[in-house]
């Protein structure tokens, strides 16, 4: 028996890519999938291209099931009918993936606001939009697994993506509030920051010849693990990928206090950090990769 056998699932932005490596996994592991993309360029421009209804018969010709949405998850409406094409397709939603996204990079200083504004209503407010449509079918049901896409740009910082880290780091915050209300209802809340050569990287240079681990399908057998019923104790964790392995993030949590009775003036404090709190800075920015500065 596979580990999805039986379950439905809903994979945003999967017609390329990480998402379409996600969609093809589930669907491996038994999964009926509804692959949602809507074909847009990098920036989030339209094209006559279909690459949701390619995936989706790609699955199909594996022997798998699976239908094309494209719907826009930027639109709280059309969020809605994506979770409506599993509930009309195949009975229920089990499995939800937030992987749908857009880059449009620029340094603080050169970025506008439609910069700003479409990459956070993709990644954040449609991450919100698809799992507030999802959310109630899993409670009624007692089971759910909601996989959010997140990033090291916005968990370190990445040069010239003002925009892209503020929603992936918000992805993250949404990641830790949902485990904790939903929890209570059988539905896990899980986040991963992946890493591959995908469309995002291919401008790049040094990306010609991606090495062999940066393989985007290497993301998807843990996406595939944490939608499992295998996966019932993980919830509200954030995980990533660095080559062949993979790796779990601890949230910002206090490791270093100062403290004296009464408090501090502004004197004091700049008598005492650097013994006490500078001791303990982190470092900012993703490490150092020929690909990673445009990946997860």
């Amino acid at each position: 028996m596979s580990l999805l056998d039986g379950r439905v699932a809903v994979v945003t932005g999967a017609g390329r890519g990480i998402g379409r490596a996600i969609a093809l996994c589930l669907a491996d592991e038994g999964a009926r999938v509804v692959v949602n993309d809507i074909g847009v360029s990098l920036g989030g421009e339209g094209t006559d291209e279909d690459p949701a209804e390619q995936v989706s018969q790609e699955i199909v010709g594996h022997g798998g099931s699976a239908v094309a949405n494209r719907d826009r998850v930027d639109d709280f409406a059309g969020a809605g009918r994506i979770i409506d094409t599993a509930i009309d397709s195949f009975g229920q939603i089990d499995i939800l993936v937030n992987n749908a996204g857009i880059v449009r990079d620029r340094t603080l200083v050169k970025m506008d606001e439609a910069d700003y504004d479409a990459v956070v209503a993709v990644h954040q407010k449609g991450t919100f939009n698809t799992a507030r449509h999802a959310a109630p079918h899993m409670k009624e049901a007692g089971y759910g697994r909601i996989v959010n896409i997140t990033s090291s740009a916005g968990l370190r910082g990445n040069f010239g993506q003002t925009n892209y880290g503020a929603a992936k780091a918000a992805i993250m915050g949404m990641t830790f509030v949902w485990a904790l209300e939903l929890g209570r209802y059988g539905i896990t809340v899980n986040g991963m920051a992946p890493a591959g050569a995908t469309r995002m990287t291919m401008a790049l240079p040094e990306a010609a010849d991606p090495p062999p681990d940066q393989d985007p399908a290497l993301n998807a057998p843990l996406v595939a693990f944490l939608a499992s019923e295998a996966a019932a104790d993980v919830n509200g964790q954030i995980f990533g990928r660095t080559g062949f392995g993979y790796t779990v993030f601890q949230t910002p949590r206090q490791v270093a206090t100062m403290w004296q009775e009464g408090g501090w003036t502004p004197a004091q404090v700049a008598d005492h950090f650097h013994e006490v709190l500078g001791q303990h800075l982190q470092p900012v920015g993703m490490p150092a990769h020929p690909l990673l500065g445009k990946l997860g």
